[in-house]
């Protein structure tokens, strides 16, 4: 049975199902066809148009900060930023509402602080959670981390998988380790993150990307933003296709979120461009596409600008934390 569409930040839940082997072990990554297709969504949108497209990932953005020196203010700063991401004159230039951006990702410690600055808007919290980014913490602890961010008001939970099940090819092991997060997580969303810059191989990444939502991963996710290769297009275009291919088995839609290294629009406009041709518009909402990013919304403010006044301004003109 196909299930609805999900609303704006209220993602229908993935219950998964039990682990295949069969078809785990089966897949297969032509890379060389990989790389060809996915240079085929690098598309230019001009003028308005391209506004229109980047007004669409700005409402998909994660907004993050993952900095050893976060402080309760930064945070505050960052989830205001996240309720008014474009300047007032720009809106009214364009003759548009103002928007929000997707979420406000942070670590535990920093949940209380967005839970409450956020509170009556919408926006969920996001936690990055299980020991991240190497997820090297004992297994109990990555439980209680989930436990503890979900008691305060994190809505979504960022897990990082274990690399070495993938490189053992223990899917059951990671099928378990990821059944126990979403157990953890209870009413809240699970987002895994697969570290695809660790995993070495496309196919890997296939393979961690379908025990992730047998598993019942609601999101999956490449990169924690910390490896030395983080969201390609190859890399997405595994993806999606397996999270189009798990849709068409099960039904159930997964939600896809690139993060690591998207900070220009032309490269959120090729992510978008990726998910409209292989999963359709139905995914371009924030409940089934999101960006994990921070300097992204930056070029997106300095584009629209660009659009109103026909000039670039500097970055620093554009706040952030």
């Amino acid at each position: 049975m196909t299930h609805p569409l999900p609303q704006r930040g209220h993602p229908l839940r993935n219950d998964g199902i039990p682990l295949d082997l069969n078809l785990v072990s089966g897949l297969r990554v032509n890379r060389a066809a990989a790389d060809r297709r996915a240079a085929t969504a690098r598309r230019s949108v001009k003028k308005q148009y391209q506004v229109a497209w980047l007004l669409n990932a700005l409402r998909m953005i994660d907004l993050t900060t993952l900095a050893g020196d976060d402080t309760p203010d930064r945070v505050e700063r960052l989830c205001r930023k996240a309720l008014r991401p474009l300047r007032a004159d720009l809106l009214a230039a364009l003759g548009i509402e103002p928007v929000q951006v997707g979420a406000v990702c942070v670590y535990h410690e920093m949940v209380p602080t967005a839970v409450r600055v956020l509170e009556g808007s919408g926006m969920p919290v996001a936690a990055v959670s299980t020991g991240f980014p190497a997820g090297l913490a004992p297994f109990e602890t990555k439980l209680r981390e989930v436990e503890l961010s979900v008691a305060a008001g994190a809505e979504e939970i960022d897990i990082v998988i274990s690399r070495r099940h993938v490189f053992s090819g223990d899917w059951q092991a990671l099928y378990d380790e990821l059944r126990a997060y979403r157990a953890a997580c209870g009413a809240a969303h699970l987002k895994a993150i697969l570290a695809t810059g660790d995993l070495a191989t496309l196919e890997n990444v296939a393979q961690a990307s379908w025990v992730a939502m047998m598993a019942g991963a609601d999101f999956i996710k490449t990169s924690t933003g910390k490896e030395s290769v983080n969201a390609t297009l190859p890399v997405a275009l595994v993806m999606v296709r397996a999270i189009r291919d798990y849709f068409e088995l099960t039904g159930r839609r997964v939600g896809f979120k690139p993060a690591g290294g998207i900070s220009t629009a032309k490269s959120a406009l090729g992510m978008l461009t990726l998910i409209r041709e292989e999963l359709g518009t139905e995914w371009l909402v924030p409940a089934l596409f999101r960006i994990g990013a921070s300097s992204l919304l930056t070029d997106i403010e300095r584009q629209v600008e660009h659009f109103v006044t026909g000039q670039y301004s500097a970055a620093h003109r554009h706040a952030m934390p």
